[in-house]
């Protein structure tokens, strides 16, 4: 029974940490994706201003279709990035 448990236990406190940051980086990419297009889509003289902004992080962004996709890109790579760093940290914790 006490070998079982640990058995249990090992298995529960670990976190894939690859699958954690495609999950992230899939969240965030498809996030930024949408928005942009939700963007895109509704139009006007002045297409997201403040989406804009990220031009200044993501070199190649803009409000456009094809902006989107680059969005996307970054967005994986950043959520990408973050959950395998919190996987990381999490299960070097677990193993205290």
């Amino acid at each position: 029974m006490q070998a079982e448990d640990e058995v249990l236990k090992k298995a529960i406190a670990h976190l894939n940490a690859t699958l954690l940051g495609t999950v992230f980086g899939l969240i965030v990419g498809f996030g930024l994706f949408l928005a942009t297009m939700i963007l895109v889509l509704k139009g006007g003289p002045v297409v997201g201003p403040h989406l804009t902004l990220l031009r200044e992080f993501f070199p190649g962004y803009s409000v456009t279709l094809f902006g989107s996709v680059i969005g996307f890109l970054y967005g994986f790579v950043i959520g990408f990035l973050i959950g395998a760093a919190l996987g990381i940290v999490y299960n070097q914790i677990a193993k205290v």
